[in-house]
């Protein structure tokens, strides 16, 4: 059975979520062109963001997904969130204790949804 290794997010301009992502992920794409952009991530899993206009069939609503980012406490959770507020980026939960851990949710500039957890 095939497993997934690529992950694609609908975006309104590409050249700004590059941007976005290429800061919180501290690293370049290894594709870019004005209607896509391909991140490696050290997971081993592909990040593409393609521009929602050219998307066929087209893409409906926005936003609508969420990456989850794994870290190794709640520490390293508090750390990250202080480290993206000082970044600017657009914050939709603070720091709280759920029943899968302790996280924070943030967004990207189409909505895409960033979640930082540690399990307990």
């Amino acid at each position: 059975m095939a497993e997934p290794n690529f992950t694609v997010l609908y975006v309104t301009d590409v050249s700004a979520s590059t941007k976005f992502y290429t800061d919180l992920l501290a690293r370049p794409p290894v594709e870019a062109s004005p209607g896509f952009a391909l991140f490696a991530l050290k997971t081993g899993m592909m990040l593409g963001l393609w521009r929602r206009s050219e998307v066929q069939p087209p893409a409906t609503g926005p936003g609508g997904s969420e990456l989850c980012f794994q870290v190794a406490d709640p520490a390293a959770v508090t750390a990250l969130y202080a480290e993206w507020v000082a970044g600017g980026l657009s914050i939709m939960l603070a720091p709280a204790k759920m029943d899968f851990g302790f996280t924070f949710l943030a967004c990207d500039p189409d909505g895409h949804r960033l979640r930082v957890f540690a399990e307990p």
